[in-house]
């Protein structure tokens, strides 16, 4: 089986997950000083990053 379509699914599955916790977690974070907001809004915004290129690294693989 090719990894293309494996890391599509993993890709787009793992993204929405990520989305999902980064939504729940801001929660935790807007009761807070508007600092905090602009911390955790940008680690947020560049962590999915990493393992993203990981997996298109994987299925460029051969």
């Amino acid at each position: 089986m090719s990894r293309v379509p494996v890391a599509v699914i993993a890709g787009i599955l793992g993204f929405l997950l990520y989305v999902a916790a980064a939504v729940a977690l801001a929660d935790v974070v807007l009761p807070h000083h508007w600092s905090l907001h602009v911390l955790y809004f940008a680690v947020a915004g560049v962590a999915w990053v990493w393992p993203a290129s990981q997996l298109m690294y994987w299925a460029a693989r051969k």
